[in-house]
Order: structure tokens, then C-alpha cells, then sequence
């Protein structure tokens, strides 16, 4: 059997998806910045797609900026709030330590021009609470940019509740929403959210294509220089296709949210009853605020790399953490963060299920993984002195 069940890293196109984009690659490939009426038709497509966005966000169209996805987005947002707060002498950024690499590797670029940041710690759940956010406020403090929900362990951060106390210290508040957008409910204005990343591809869109909410008033710096695209502030020919796809995906996900997050839910669930029967296992993360497909364990005296080679030659599709870590030898700095001892995060699967996936598909991960675990643990000297008492168990 196969499974593929890293949704989390990337998601199969829908059907809605191909159908909203086949037109605008074949007989509708007009450039929208042509004034004739193949070029007016994609750029009416853009306009309509840019309104979808904006109504499943409950935004305004004129606040939505297509992107090639959630880096550009994060880098797009992070670097236009710094230069907005330079220029009132504000040069603090307030964000946490297990964002996805496209904020932290942004702020840290910020850190080398001059820029003052404080990544605060998540606590052993995987939350960031307000309260935390607000202790490390300064008067100069010009950003704060908390995810929505994390990308490897799944929790969901109160981002309502940040974006109030931002909103009232007159603070700009960013989230990277790429694990969120498609399957949790999303309200820019009641969360009082400022800025907003999404990618595409985490919800049955291609990849490739993204966008960016910007609450109106907030000046947004350029990344690319060019053409007068996006309103001057993303020059490059639009992705008429892959705009339109996400603008379908996006709706279609909405729409379906409630169910499929049951679906999803349950599946979730019942992979971790199964696997928490693993001897020396643990679930990352609160189980009360969490996405819903989401589930990472940690299983200690095992190599989560070997770990995923005997699941592929199993037929399963799964993974140690984020996608665009996958190739580093180091362990998960998200559940570093969280406290997961150093050694036992060596040992770590994320498995991401969505409304695709089947409970039978469900049963063989739960057939599968545990003779798996005990396949690696045979062969790791790691176990074989866990075993004998030469060292001591930390799960």
C-alpha cells in the first residue's frame, strides 16, 4: 500500500485547482499587463482571484498581494515593518524560536543591519502565549511576527489575542499562516492581524504561488524591482494559472473546512492512540490547540532518518520535521525549543494526514510504524545501552 501522509510539506492539486488553471496555460495565456482582450481576461482573472482570497480571509481585495509563496511573503512582510519602524527610530522585532526558517534566517539578516531581535521560547506545549509577547515588549519595538500554527509539531498559537495587545501598543503584527490557511478559520480583522503569508501548495494548490495580507495603510517595500505588477510592489509577469488555482484551492478549502477537519481530526487521532503504545514515545506539543492533521512523535533510541527510509520502502510518505530542513543532519530546532532533550529529537516523525488520506490508510501507518521503530531500535547501539542500563531513559 501506498500512503502518503506528509501533507504538511506539500499537498496533491485538487481537482478544482487543475480545472481553475488549465485555461490561463492554454487558450487564455494573454500577459495581463497587455492591453488587448486575451491580456484583459487574465488580468480580470487575477482581480477575481485576488476577491476569493480576500473574502476567505475577510480582507479587503486591494489588500491581497500574490506571491511565489510563504518565504517571499515572510521576507516581504518582515523586511517592510523593519523599514517602517526605522524611520520612526524603532528598530526591535519580536518574534519565537521555532519559526520556519524563512522568518529566522529574514530576522537574522535584519540582526546584521543594525536591527535588534528577541526570539522568544516557546513553552514545553509549543505555545507562545500573549503574555509572553508582552513581557518582551519595548518602546521600540516595531514588529512582532508569532506563526499561526507551527509546521512541525502542529500547535496553533493564540494569534487573537497577540494581535490585540499588538493592535493596542500600536505595534505591527505579522503571522506566517502557511500551515493554517485552508484548515483553520482565518479573520484578519477580528484577530486584528496586520500581515499575513500563505503558500498555495499546503492547500491543494500548485507550488509556487502565495500571497501576502497587508492591512491597508501599511506601506510595503519591493523585493523585486521591475514592472509596475501588483500594484508596483511585486514586479515580474503575474502566475495568471497558479493565482487562479490558489484563489480555487483556498475557496474550496473553506468551504469544506468543518468537515474535513473532522475527518482529519479523527485520523489524527486515532494515529496517536496507536503509536503513543510505542514504549518510550511521546507526542510534541498540546493536543488542545493544534491543527488537525498534524501528530509528531519522538521515539527514543532511534534514528528518525533510518526511521524514514524503512517506512519509503514501505510505501509511506512521511517526514522528520519541515520539508526544507529535511536535508540537514541536526536535530529539529523547533523541538530543541520546546525542551526535547537533544538526543531524543534525533528520533522524531511527523506525520500530517489531510481529507485524502483514508482510515485504512490510517491502519497500515499503525501496522507498519511500530515494527518499524523496532526495526531500528535493533539496530542502534543507542537502544542496546538504553537496554543494559549504561544509559538513561528519557521518555
Amino acid at each position: 500500500m501506498f500512503v502518503y501522509a506528509d501533507n504538511a510539506a506539500t499537498t496533491r492539486v485538487s481537482r478544482t485547482a487543475l480545472d481553475a488553471m488549465m485555461p490561463f496555460l492554454t487558450e487564455q495565456y494573454g500577459n495581463p499587463s497587455s492591453l488587448y482582450g486575451l491580456g484583459r481576461n487574465a488580468a480580470e482573472a487575477i482581480d477575481r482571484a485576488r476577491k476569493t482570497v480576500a473574502d476567505c480571509l475577510h480582507a479587503n481585495p486591494r489588500e491581497i498581494i500574490f506571491t511565489s509563496g510563504g518565504s517571499e511573503a515572510d521576507n516581504q512582510a518582515l523586511r517592510s515593518a523593519a523599514l517602517i519602524g526605522a524611520r520612526k527610530g524603532k528598530r526591535h522585532l519580536i518574534s519565537t524560536q521555532f519559526e520556519h526558517h524563512a522568518i529566522l534566517h529574514t530576522l537574522k539578516k535584519l540582526e546584521q543591519e543594525g536591527f535588534e531581535v528577541t526570539l522568544l521560547a516557546p513553552h514545553s506545549d509549543g505555545i507562545i502565549y500573549a503574555e509572553d509577547v508582552e513581557k518582551a515588549l519595548r518602546e521600540d519595538t516595531c514588529l512582532v511576527s508569532v506563526m499561526f500554527a507551527n509546521n512541525e509539531i502542529g500547535t496553533v498559537q493564540p494569534v487573537k489575542e497577540i494581535g490585540a495587545l499588538c493592535r493596542e501598543r500600536g505595534i505591527l503584527f505579522h503571522t506566517d499562516a502557511v500551515q493554517a490557511a485552508g484548515h483553520m478559520p482565518i479573520d484578519v480583522e477580528d484577530m486584528q492581524i496586520d500581515m499575513l503569508s500563505l503558500s498555495g501548495h499546503k492547500f491543494h494548490a500548485p507550488k509556487g504561488v502565495g500571497a501576502l495580507y497587508v492591512r491597508k495603510g501599511i506601506y510595503l517595500e519591493s523585493l523585486i524591482e521591475g514592472g509596475g505588477q501588483e500594484r508596483g510592489k511585486r514586479a515580474g509577469t503575474e502566475n495568471v494559472a497558479g493565482i487562479a488555482a490558489l484563489a480555487a484551492a483556498l475557496k474550496e478549502s473553506c468551504l469544506h473546512m468543518e468537515e474535513d477537519a473532522k475527518k482529519t481530526a479523527a485520523m489524527r487521532d486515532r494515529l496517536i492512540e496507536g503509536l503513543s503504545r510505542i514504549p518510550h514515545s511521546c507526542i510534541n506539543g498540546s493536543l488542545a490547540h493544534h491543527v488537525p492533521g498534524t501528530v509528531n512523535l519522538c521515539f527514543e533510541g532511534v534514528d528518525g532518518v533510518a526511521l524514514l527510509m524503512l517506512l519509503d520502502r514501505e510505501g509511506i510518505c512521511a517526514s522528520s520535521g519541515s520539508a526544507c530542513n529535511s536535508g540537514s543532519a541536526d536535530p529539529s530546532h523547533v523541538l530543541l525549543s520546546i525542551g526535547v532533550p537533544y538526543e531524543v529529537a534525533h528520533g522524531s516523525l511527523r506525520l500530517s494526514v489531510g481529507e485524502y488520506n483514508t482510515m485504512e490508510e490510517i491502519d497500515y501507518l499503525l501496522e507498519v510504524i511500530p515494527r518499524a521503530v523496532a526495526a531500528v531500535r535493533d539496530m542502534s547501539p543507542v537502544w542496546a545501552e538504553l537496554l543494559s542500563g549504561k544509559r538513561r531513559h528519557l521518555i
